[in-house]
């Protein structure tokens, strides 16, 4: 038997750990340009997101009236809030668009995006077709638009005299105008359609197939395995189109004419805002009240994402 001599040997030496962990680094120019290509953005952020937000901290404690001096006032603003019949009755009226509009926006949206997900001829068009009104968002135009068609005499209550409901139009009734405000939304739910057509096409067929075999009917079908493999999608579209709710201003304003009437019926919480910081002027109580509605919002989305753990399936998770 013959046995290799350690001369005989070609062991190379073993690569020390700085030599492995050396990675090249990014060069001086490479660094200045890619900052160069984020600037506008970090403008942007710290000139239009972030100072003023830092000013309305500080003028949320003070007395401004934007033409003299801000007036060190402590939390006499916030205190305030709680004494304010119509501040009281702005959240009143913005929960009801919120828990009212907003299901029933997913809901709708669900709906036609289970119809559009089967096979039929022309689903483009019928896709583009009801995502169009999305297009165009809360903007001022189709809020004017909305209001010509329900006011006296106009389409839908030449419709509802049709029928031999009674005429009078929607504008004007206070205990219409949340009903017209929450169709409206809901006429604009092209974009979590969207979002829902796009989940849809992720679910199995086999699932469908396998439960179809054991003898589930259509609504077992949807229980057990839509809405369960649905639930991110669910999950995102209620949180977004949860915090758009709350900013609800362009159609309230419009409809209402600028007043939040009739009967304080359109009087959202972004429309009071609205009044007391440029009618008013009392911007200090304004920013007041936009920095409780941010921490309204932001305890809605941490008890959103604090109860997804119990509904929210995600696929591979272990439950």
């Amino acid at each position: 038997m013959t046995t290799l001599s350690a001369e005989n040997a070609t062991d190379q030496p073993a690569p020390t750990p700085a030599e492995t962990s050396r990675k090249p680094k990014p060069r001086g120019r490479d660094i200045r340009a890619g900052y160069a290509f984020l600037a506008p953005w970090l403008l942007g952020f710290f000139l239009l997101t972030a100072g003023p937000m830092v000013a309305s901290l500080y003028l949320a404690f003070t007395k401004y009236n934007l033409f003299g001096a801000p007036e060190w006032i402590g939390v006499a603003n916030f205190t305030r809030l709680l004494a304010d019949p119509d501040y009281l009755k702005a959240w009143q009226v913005t929960g009801v668009y919120v828990l009212i509009g907003t299901p029933v926006k997913l809901i709708a949206a669900l709906a036609v995006a289970m119809l559009l997900n089967t096979k039929y001829r022309g689903k483009s068009f019928y896709r583009s077709a009801f995502y169009a009104p999305s297009l165009v968002g809360a903007s001022v135009s189709i809020a004017i638009v909305w209001k010509a068609m329900f006011i006296d005499r106009g389409p839908v209550d030449t419709v509802q005299q049709f029928f031999g409901f009674p005429a009078g139009g929607w504008v004007g009734q206070p205990e219409r105008t949340m009903p017209m405000l929450v169709l409206l939304t809901v006429w604009q739910f092209g974009a979590p359609m969207v979002i829902f057509l796009a989940g849809l096409k992720q679910v199995p067929a086999e699932l469908y197939e396998a439960a179809a075999c054991d003898g589930a009917g259509p609504w077992r079908r949807f229980t057990t395995i839509t809405v369960p493999m649905l639930s991110p999608v669910l999950f995102f579209n209620l949180l977004l189109e949860t915090i758009h709710a709350f900013q609800i201003f362009n159609s309230a304003y419009i409809i209402s004419s600028g007043t939040g009437g009739p009967a304080r019926s359109t009087l959202f919480y972004t429309l009071y805002l609205y009044f007391r910081g440029f009618r008013d002027f009392q911007m200090g109580y304004a920013s007041a009240m936009a920095w409780v509605l941010v921490v309204v919002i932001g305890i809605v989305t941490v008890i959103f994402f604090r109860s997804s753990k119990l509904w929210v399936h995600y696929s591979g998770e272990s439950r």
